[in-house]
């Protein structure tokens, strides 16, 4: 970007879905675009008057490690070829953003600041299901147990006893998926509203400790079999047995136990549910000496995604559009969840596929040292 040629650079940053904001090495904000015009509002005269120092002030809000200000994030960045990521608290959002260091034609170093505009309207429609999802099992639950009162005034002989038997059955199954799904909705936007106020970092950070997996495996597998993976009204049989895992021993992460377990369940349900019941899930750990890092694998044998659907797998409510995934149910966002608390963790998600052979999806967390230092740091860059 050549910074003098203000009228053809601007065209361009006002066209982007980001906030950016620009400030030359005298720390004066030089240029910005109408996406930081609009999330910053009126602050944004204050950055225009009083430059970088009032820039900090607003970055910095509720913030209390001096490594993770936006100053220590700044120095990372022109000190690196590469953006800097690290999260801003704004009106009750915690907002992902980047620090990049530009390169001038003269020698010229500039500060570039990219704001991800926060888009909540996922939250939204979660709630529009969970409260679809309440009444749909307050009606279904009192029309049953309408049924049943009248079945047992009826009830005369041996006949109506049995017919009242069936009518249990069909209640306490409906209970069943009612209850699941309930529970599930209220797992999810919990985990969403989590995401959307900073609390997930905040989460991870507190709780991150060495998590030898195979001990964690053990646990984690064990307690599979008390609970129902799948939705209810999906008959997929003793789902446990089909869970095989390699987990080398002492293998350990630096990671907060309860997003990793939300992440292996949701990764384990999805390839339960896209697959023949009879086909093996394996569960896979190795290190990755490369790049310090750790790799969970979960590999299924089931549907696989076709190539069209695979920019949609990780976005909110995009379930792919293939008839077997479809003809399962699921609310379309929990993978979504999944990729902010894995990079929550300073790791990394994602998949490969083959429609018709299987699926597998990789995970990769830091590798646990004896020195935390590395893993402490929250605002280092994501592994490539």
């Amino acid at each position: 970007m050549v910074l003098n040629k203000k009228l053809e650079s601007q065209a361009i940053l006002d066209g982007m879905g980001q906030g950016i904001l620009i400030f030359d090495s005298a720390n004066r904000l030089i240029q910005e675009n109408r996406a930081a015009r609009t999330f910053l509002g009126p602050d944004l005269k204050l950055i225009r008057s009083e430059g970088w120092a009032a820039a900090m002030m607003l970055f910095n809000t509720r913030l209390t490690d001096p490594n993770h200000s936006i100053e220590a994030v700044r120095k990372r960045a022109l000190d690196s070829e590469r953006p800097i990521r690290f999260h801003t608290y704004r009106a009750g959002e915690y907002v992902p953003c980047w620090a990049a260091a530009i390169h001038g034609p003269g020698g010229e170093v500039y500060t570039m600041i990219t704001i991800d505009l926060p888009d909540w309207s996922a939250l939204s429609e979660l709630l529009e299901d969970y409260l679809g999802e309440v009444r749909s099992a307050v009606d279904a639950t009192a029309g049953h147990a309408r049924l049943i009162e009248r079945t047992i005034e009826l009830t005369t002989d041996t006949a109506a006893v049995a017919h009242l038997s069936s009518r249990l059955n069909g209640f306490t199954r409906v209970i069943a998926v009612h209850m699941y799904r309930l529970r599930m909705l209220t797992e999810l936007i919990e985990r969403l509203e989590h995401v959307r106020t900073g609390k997930m970092r905040e989460q991870v950070r507190r709780h991150r400790r060495k998590v030898v997996l195979a001990d964690f495996m053990e646990d984690f597998l064990e307690e599979l079999d008390e609970e129902t993976l799948v939705d209810p009204e999906s008959d997929r049989g003793n789902n446990r047995r089909r869970i095989k895992s390699a987990i080398p021993q002492k293998l350990a992460v630096a990671a907060s136990s309860q997003p990793l377990a939300h992440i292996l369940r949701d990764l384990l349900r999805n390839a339960i549910m896209y697959s023949m019941k009879a086909t093996p899930i394996k569960l896979l750990a190795f290190a990755s000496p490369t790049d310090n890092m750790v790799q969970i694998d979960v590999i299924d044998e089931g549907y696989g995604i076709r190539g069209s659907e695979a920019e949609r797998v990780f976005l909110p409510f995009m379930r792919s559009r293939q008839p077997q995934v479809l003809g399962e149910f699921g609310y379309g966002i929990s993978l979504y969840l999944c990729r902010h608390e894995v990079e929550a963790m300073n790791g990394r998600i994602w998949f490969e596929s083959e429609e018709g052979v299987g699926t597998t999806f990789s995970v990769k967390l830091p590798m646990w040292r004896d020195d935390p230092a590395p893993a402490e740091n929250a605002s280092s860059p994501l592994p490539k």
